[in-house]
């Protein structure tokens, strides 16, 4: 079992400091002197520079380390932000599916194919939507206006752009979906599970949001959302 021991000197701890600061990371204080020492008693014949030179290594394998992670840390982000979405399915009757869902997966959105729902019509569906699981769905610019979405499981849907025009959404569990720039004009949130549900720039005007459930953080940003009524702001609580 080795411990490290060598002292470091200044300049190589300045130069670490500086190398991971140009990754965006800051270098907990180094506490000198550092001493490498052995519980064997062959660690006392190693000359006294070889000795440093293991220290320095060490040293330099540690800093690698902080750089590596703070390289992923930062580029994680940027990672995320550029993931496309898959191709259009070609499945001929892909809108269909809808009507069936997820069979498995549920709420964690674990599918044997991608449930592919993009720019299809279910404009006035009053029955087949209804406590659906549609986990994880691919929604983007379809349309849902007027349909009948109770009950039905969203988990980690994707349904940037699609329009929800009067979409009854009672006791429905929509936790993680992104409604980015969705139209959910007078959409019925009665008693449903809104909790990691993100709504950048949708349209929420004379959207009912009586008994919903959702967390204090998610609250807050739904909060910001200018175009909430005043009823709205009510029953969700916004200050």
């Amino acid at each position: 079992m080795m411990t490290l021991s060598t002292p470091l000197s200044h300049n190589a701890l300045s130069s670490l400091r500086l190398s991971t600061k140009r990754h965006g990371c800051r270098l907990q204080r180094l506490h000198l002197p550092l001493r490498i020492s052995s519980s064997s008693s062959a660690s006392k014949s190693v000359p006294r520079t070889e000795e440093r030179s293991s220290g320095f290594k060490e040293m330099r394998t540690v800093a690698c380390g902080l750089l590596a992670v703070c390289a992923v840390a930062t580029a994680s982000p940027v990672i995320a932000a550029n993931q496309r979405l898959p191709p259009l399915s070609t499945e001929p009757n892909r809108c269909e599916r809808a009507f069936v869902g997820n069979t498995i997966g549920q709420a964690n959105g674990v599918y044997d194919k991608p449930l592919d729902l993009r720019f299809c019509d279910y404009t006035n569906e009053k029955s087949n939507l209804k406590g659906k699981s549609l986990s994880a769905a691919l929604m983007a610019d379809a349309k849902f206006d007027g349909a009948d979405m109770s009950e039905a499981v969203m988990s980690k849907a994707y349904a940037v752009g699609a329009s929800f025009k009067g979409t009854d959404f009672s006791n429905a569990v929509l936790d993680r979906v992104n409604f980015g720039k969705a139209n959910l004009q007078g959409a019925i949130f009665k008693n449903t599970v809104l909790s990691g549900s993100t709504f950048d720039n949708a349209q929420l005007e004379d959207a009912v949001f009586e008994d919903t459930i959702i967390g204090y953080i998610d609250l807050q940003k739904l909060c910001t959302n200018k175009t909430i009524s005043a009823e709205g702001r009510a029953e969700l609580g916004c200050r």
